[in-house]
């Protein structure tokens, strides 16, 4: 059974989706962009935005009773893959080991103007 996940600690969403669903045991972040949730502005500059990202996938985990620990894949899109140094380096202060298996993927843009997005799926087992 699908349900969906909720929190107010990361940005609503700005379309047809759940910010996640749960289906057993298995969680599917919707990707998430920098946007403060408190605000709905996109940070500005690329380290920013790519802290936010992790932040607002963060506070989506534990609503759905996990963490970022509980990352088993994550698919990363990036407008400019120079920037793939700094996911790798900031990401490693969110997810612990072993890290998540993951996929990066150059994008021509992305909503509202971000510079990144990430989505995450989650084993809470």
């Amino acid at each position: 059974m699908k349900q969906p996940v909720h929190t107010t600690a990361a940005p609503q969403a700005i379309g047809t989706y759940s910010q996640a669903i749960r289906c057993g045991e298995t969680v599917y972040l919707s990707g998430q962009i920098g946007l403060d949730p408190a605000t709905m502005q996109l940070v500005e500059g690329v380290d920013a935005q790519i802290h936010r990202v992790f932040q607002n996938l963060g506070a989506v985990a534990v609503a759905a009773g996990g963490s970022l620990d509980h990352a088993v894949k994550l698919t990363v899109y990036l407008t400019d893959l120079s920037h793939f140094a700094r996911v790798n380096e900031i990401m490693a202060t969110y997810c612990g080991q072993p890290h998540p298996a993951r996929a990066a993927v150059g994008v021509a843009s992305l909503p509202r103007g971000a510079l990144i997005e990430i989505d995450a799926i989650l084993n809470l087992a």
